[in-house]
């Protein structure tokens, strides 16, 4: 995989009402250290806030999303794990229990597909069942 990166994230909240997609496409830089994958890159808010770096630490039975910036936190993802963490806003802390219920990482020269399936508690109450899908694409390739 080359150093510059194009990074997809989409994420599914399946609500009982209707289900809630996004998606995110931007670019991004690709490391690998010590058999972990890391992918960087930076978001701005839509209020005009700032800037917000995220990092995404990949390995195979763990996924650590980070932010840095006008939204703080720290998530990690394990495979039939539960982990808490406070997710920073300008409006308050929020306390965010992540129930892991799936996770598959799968690798090619230049792609990676990440899904991660999770049970969202915020609060202590339950939200929904969430789906993250990452793709992380050499650049060169995908122009």
């Amino acid at each position: 995989m080359t150093k510059d990166v194009l990074v997809s994230i989409s994420g599914l909240q399946f609500e009982i009402d209707e289900d809630e997609a996004v998606e995110v496409i931007t670019a991004g830089e690709y490391f690998n250290r010590n058999g972990k994958h890391f992918v960087l890159f930076e978001e701005l808010s839509e209020e005009d806030r700032g800037v917000t770096k995220n990092t995404i630490k990949i390995s195979d039975k763990q996924v650590d999303i980070m932010k840095k910036g006008v939204n703080n936190v720290h998530m990690v993802f394990e495979e039939n794990k539960q982990n808490m963490t406070y997710y920073n806003t300008p409006f308050g802390d929020l306390m965010i229990q992540i129930n892991t219920t799936s996770l598959s990482v799968k690798e090619e020269e230049n792609e990676m597909l990440v899904q991660i399936k999770y049970d969202l508690n915020v609060n202590y109450s339950y939200v929904s069942e969430c789906l993250i899908q990452i793709k992380v694409k050499s650049k060169r390739l995908s122009e």
